[in-house]
């Protein structure tokens, strides 16, 4: 996690939102894993800082839900649990169908060729099977379609949800058996949006987020067993 703090090192940054960024990235990727306890010393020690910075870095993170907070044991990271993936992915799908629509009305010529260049540095980004890439990539192809809707207050909702969206984008690219449904259905709103056929991009977005939250239910519960 040293490395992270590396990566994330920042000449105009507080160190506290180095560190801030560096405990996000741990949980989001996976190296601070579901259940983990954030013990201050322990993270101080191990990034080389002092408490202070971790302390406030904790308090951020609760409040993006990546972190909760147990009586008498102090933090953990959140679990992924059924409930919240559903609750953080109804709410997903339905800003991402809507700014799906609105691409289609409003999406330039230029956002059309972004938006296909997108699409293939995904698929470059699968072949890597790196995770950390591939998601990356995914945000990327989502975000055109978000700036083509052209709606400051969904960008705003969406960017709201967006930690919380991208842990389980993480995990969903970690599944090498998806990655070849995950091309299919970039391809298919691609093709929609850039046709401006409103109802196929809604469909063709709905049921990505659907699959995706299946894939990672499935997940879930194999994980129990």
């Amino acid at each position: 996690m040293k490395d992270m703090l590396q990566e994330n090192m920042d000449e105009y940054l507080p160190l506290r939102d180095v560190v801030f960024k560096t405990l996000r990235q741990g949980i989001l990727t996976g190296e601070l894993k579901p259940g983990e306890r954030l013990m201050e010393i322990h993270l101080a020690n191990r990034l080389g800082v002092s408490r202070t910075p971790i302390r406030e870095a904790i308090r951020k993170l609760e409040l993006e839900g990546l972190v909760i907070m147990i009586p008498r044991r102090g933090a953990e990271v959140a679990q992924i649990t059924e409930k919240n993936l559903q609750d953080v992915l109804e709410v997903r799908r339905a800003l991402d169908v809507f700014a799906a629509k609105l691409a289609c009305q409003r999406m330039t010529e230029e956002q059309k060729k972004e938006l296909k260049e997108a699409a293939d540095a995904f698929e470059k980004a699968i072949e890597t099977k790196d995770a950390t890439v591939s998601a990356r990539a995914d945000v990327r192809f989502h975000d055109i379609i978000l700036e083509a809707a052209g709606n400051d207050r969904l960008t705003q909702l969406v960017n709201n949800l967006a930690e919380q969206v991208y842990r389980y984008r993480f995990e969903s690219v970690k599944d090498e058996r998806s990655h070849s449904r995950l091309i299919e259905e970039h391809r298919r709103i691609y093709d929609s949006i850039v046709k401006r056929d409103e109802k196929a991009a809604e469909e063709a977005v709905g049921t990505h987020v659907d699959n995706q939250e299946k894939a990672i239910k499935d997940q879930l519960r194999a994980m129990k067993q």
